[in-house]
């Protein structure tokens, strides 16, 4: 079949690797893709939330199977579009309807459902501009650090904690009343603070079963032992080991379950992932947030890891049997590690030269922010490339890694050298 992904980071590159694999795939399609996917697929340069001309692609080429990566066309309804068009309505969507998008959209609707769910997590209330000063009231009722989280989509820069309660009230009137995250802070949820281990959880469903993937770790901040700024990941390990089978059994009980049941009751049309954030406090697992598509950089560690044909694994949810399918994972640990531009997560340049690719060896790389300009593989993005390894636990699997990054280069090339330090 022919099968399109949408979408241009380190996760589409994984998944363009996983599908291509597959004799179930005839021709690939990523758009707007990158350098790495280039090598694998057909690149096509639209726009993701373009979707009129995500449409005309599908039919031009006979699109069997759409697969999407990032959660913006998710929030906006691109599954919806294509079932209520005639000519759309039978491609295989690997995504959740706007309704079940909303459990990442709106951080204030995730509280809600795992309230009604019973779903543990932290304890919240939600305000508003009109409500700033009750805002301001409630947060003296909490022990620092305070926890502010606008409520729309913000880039994965929404979340802010801080220690004084000065700064948090100011942030909040920042939020509220100056734009700071612009219309994703017109509500925001501030929540108590949870002290423990972080972890995620990745769930595939077909809207009524579900399959449990491989659980991983990822490392947000930009500094050596979790400094500095948050960026979209810096590398990431699979399995984690302290997600025994105890804490994993609790976790499908007390979050799977419900989560799912959840959205079948409200007959939420839910077919791809649900990425659970989950933090472990104690011995008992609270859910931070929901996503609603895979995450980057855990995709590069828990993609590779799962043995089943990927075609045949989204056919089984497109068209709602997932009960019948037996998920076969490797027993190897993966281990992931991001290059990033200098100067990431602020300003940095792109259009820098990347050597030494052809001599990366046991290690796959995906390419998160590249290009290619005149022949060359130049950086396009703050996350330029991911490197992933295997090996008998992740130790072993990141030391590869590391190895790896030292062959290739490119200007003012920056990775942490610590990742998995806290395990």
């Amino acid at each position: 079949m022919n099968i399109l992904i949408l979408g241009s980071g380190g996760r589409e590159h994984t998944f363009a690797h996983q599908l291509s694999q597959s004799p179930n795939c005839s021709k690939l399609f990523v758009a707007p893709g990158n350098a790495g996917t280039a090598k694998l697929a057909t690149n096509n340069p639209l726009s993701v939330t373009d979707f009129e001309a995500v449409k005309e692609l599908v039919l031009s080429e006979k699109i069997e199977m759409m697969v999407i990566g990032p959660e913006d066309p998710l929030v906006n309804g691109i599954v919806d579009f294509f079932s209520q068009d005639e000519k759309l309505k039978n491609v295989a969507v690997i995504g959740p309807s706007k309704r079940g998008a909303l459990l990442e959209g709106s951080k204030e609707r995730a509280k809600e459902f795992m309230s009604m769910y019973n779903i543990p997590t932290a304890a919240y209330e939600s305000f508003t501009k009109e409500s700033l000063s009750a805002g301001k009231e409630f947060l003296t009722t909490l022990k620092p650090p305070y926890v502010l989280k606008a409520d729309g989509l913000a880039a994965g820069k929404g979340v802010l904690i801080l220690e004084s309660l000065e700064e948090a009230q100011q942030e909040l009137e920042n939020m509220l009343t100056n734009d700071k995250f612009g219309s994703a802070g017109n509500t925001v949820v501030i929540e108590e603070f949870l002290d423990g281990i972080e972890l995620s959880v990745f769930v595939l469903t077909d809207g009524k079963d579900y399959k449990i993937l491989p659980t991983a770790k990822d490392y947000k901040r930009i500094g050596e032992g979790d400094t500095g700024l948050n960026t979209g990941g810096m590398g990431a390990i699979s399995p984690v080991p302290f997600a025994d089978e105890g804490f994993m059994k609790k976790v499908e009980e007390r979050i799977v379950k419900p989560t799912i049941s959840g959205l079948e009751t409200e007959d939420i049309d839910y077919k791809g992932f649900v990425f659970i954030g989950l933090i472990k406090v104690g011995e008992e697992p609270y859910v931070i947030e929901y996503n609603v598509r895979m995450g980057d950089p855990e995709t590069e560690v828990v993609l590779p890891r799962i043995e089943s044909d990927l075609v045949e694994v989204f056919q089984k949810v497109a068209s709602g049997n997932l009960s019948e399918l037996k998920l076969k994972v490797k027993n190897e640990a993966a281990a992931t590690l991001m290059l990033v531009s200098g100067g990431y997560p602020e300003a940095y340049e792109k259009g820098k030269e990347i050597t030494g690719l052809d001599e990366v060896e046991n290690s796959i790389v995906f390419h998160a922010g590249t290009a290619e300009k005149n022949g060359k593989v130049v950086t396009n993005g703050g996350r330029v490339l991911a490197i992933t390894s295997f090996g008998k636990d992740f130790p072993k699997a990141i030391k590869k890694s590391y190895q790896n990054a030292e062959k290739i280069h490119f200007d003012k090339m920056y990775f942490r050298k610590d990742i998995g330090f806290d395990l």
